[in-house]
């Protein structure tokens, strides 16, 4: 993409450390693709102080590969600021670069929470704001019996610790949990399993084209059982996109999804952010929560910088705190304390369009705990009933 030039600005060099190959590319491409038109707005605003210059390095989806990138940007061509990261075994890998050259990872992705770092701004959902509110939809809609199958990594241990916890708290059941390599294909075996145990949901913590090969294995073989597994035994997941429904196929419709952003909202700022999205991105399907993550994270640094008045870690780490942006999903607000965004809990329903309906939307942005100290099933129902006490209205 090319960047009209302000001479009035300030000019900055930032890091981009998104992985545009390898296992979770089409992720990484949205990712990458939202920081490009969020960098594009800002260099043509002439309110906004700078002209921000993207430095790009491609891990290619290979976890050593990131400590490699995040030192090359910080050390060899000296900026402070780098989005990127979309798994968490990568950011942790990660953080101590940072930490050692004073640098701050914008990491604009849903996580599994437990962690807060000076070093880390987190635009993504934290899981009071996607694991707890997805727990509590399917005790409500579908039962508590689960499947867990994942990528054998900590997204995948620690949402699963967490339903698991939410499922016990209610007298549930895990009847079945495996891990698997992270671009494992051969899963006919497992979705077999699944359907002979025939549990009321099945939670997908699986990355990648290890995703969308299970999906498809077990739609097929519910198919065989004659069984309708969208209704009677329906996937959630607290990371599917509209990034990789293409990549599914026939099997992408009836999936549960909880985010924060789905492309269907209707407003303002995100039918804008979905015109501007189709005119230069529409090969890479319709925006997803991650690109929008990725746009907003770029913005809030660039009104970071015009609150404080210079583009360094120290100015910009407290300019950025209780910074609020009028992103494509809604208001996000930086909170103070920890790092995270206050933002809103959404469940979608996946659809052969490529999109998600959205099923559930809570009252408004919730704010994020990170170590669930606030959190529990049942203020997740006082949120969807627009009591929750700690939600930023």
């Amino acid at each position: 993409m090319r960047f009209e030039v302000n001479l009035s600005k300030t000019e900055i060099n930032i890091g981009i450390m998104f992985s545009t190959s390898g296992n979770y590319a089409a992720v990484g491409m949205s990712m990458f693709a939202g920081a490009q038109l969020a960098i594009s707005e800002i260099n043509a605003d002439v309110s906004l102080p700078v002209q921000l210059t993207p430095v790009v390095i491609n891990p290619g989806g290979v976890a050593s590969a990131y400590t490699h990138a995040a030192q090359t940007l910080l050390s060899k061509h000296k900026v402070t600021h780098v989005f990127g990261c979309y798994t968490s075994s990568s950011r942790k890998d990660v953080l101590p670069i940072f930490e050692k050259y004073d640098g701050l990872l914008w990491y604009p992705s849903h996580y599994e929470g437990f962690e807060t770092s000076d070093n880390v701004i987190y635009t993504g959902a934290a899981p009071n704001q996607h694991i707890l509110p997805m727990a509590r939809h399917l005790l409500d809609h579908h039962g508590s019996r689960g499947w867990f199958v994942g990528s054998n990594y900590v997204w995948a241990w620690e949402n699963n610790r967490i339903l698991r916890e939410a499922l016990v708290e209610v007298g549930g059941t895990v009847i079945g949990e495996r891990y698997f390599p992270i671009g494992e294909l051969n899963l006919d075996a497992l979705a077999q399993q699944i359907i002979e145990d025939r549990p009321d949901f099945i939670f997908n913590t699986l990355i990648g084209k290890s995703s969308y090969a299970f999906l498809n294995s077990l739609r097929t073989a519910a198919v065989a059982a004659g069984i309708d597994q969208p209704s009677s035994m329906p996937v959630a997941s607290c990371s599917l996109s509209e990034a990789e429904l293409p990549l599914i196929g026939a099997s992408a419709a009836g999936h549960l999804s909880s985010s924060v952003y789905f492309s269907t909202i209707n407003s303002p700022e995100n039918n804008r952010f979905v015109r501007a999205w189709n005119r230069q991105f529409s090969h890479l399907g319709q925006a997803c929560a991650d690109a929008e993550a990725t746009y907003t994270a770029v913005h809030l640094l660039a009104h970071a910088i015009l609150r404080g008045g210079d583009t360094s870690f120290l100015t910009v780490h407290e300019a950025v705190r209780g910074l609020q942006f009028h992103a494509p999903q809604g208001l996000v607000t930086v909170d103070p304390d920890n790092l995270h965004c206050a933002m809103r809990p959404l469940i979608g329903r996946s659809t052969a369009a490529g999109t998600f309906d959205i099923i559930h939307s809570d009252c408004g942005p919730v704010r994020p705990d990170p170590y669930l100290v606030w959190s529990s099933l049942d203020n997740a129902r006082a949120a969807r009933n627009g009591s929750f006490v700690r939600a930023v209205q």
